[in-house]
């Protein structure tokens, strides 16, 4: 079995316009997911808004620059993640599918094993 993260990008003025009846619906829709796939799942997290990111880059002097927001300003943000265990591609992609992504899109990446 290969391992593969399923990651979320959506559109966070949709969630933060939502009314609380769109909201549940998104919530029972990642509960039934992760009910359908529990075999499958590793684990899996939402995300707080960008506006709590905190990027970190190196000055090329040993230390870092601190930056608050995301690290860059898209429509769609990296909202939350699956990690998944599948026998290939083609198997996660088909768990993919059915991973809730109401305003946008999920996509699918090989976790790099090291021997």
């Amino acid at each position: 079995m290969s391992q593969y993260l399923v990651l979320i990008y959506e559109d966070e003025a949709q969630y933060a316009n939502a009314t609380p009846e769109v909201f549940q619906e998104v919530m029972d829709a990642h509960n039934k997911f992760g009910a359908d796939n529990k075999d499958a799942l590793v684990g899996g997290q939402a995300l707080q808004p960008t506006t709590t990111a905190t990027v970190l880059r190196a000055d090329g002097k040993g230390g870092h620059i601190v930056t608050d927001g995301p690290y860059a300003e898209t429509k769609e943000a990296l909202g939350g993640y699956y990690l998944i265990e599948a026998a290939d591609l083609d198997a996660a992609l088909a768990i993919a599918k059915q991973v809730p992504a109401k305003f946008g899109c999920v996509e699918v990446r090989p976790i790099m094993t090291f021997s």
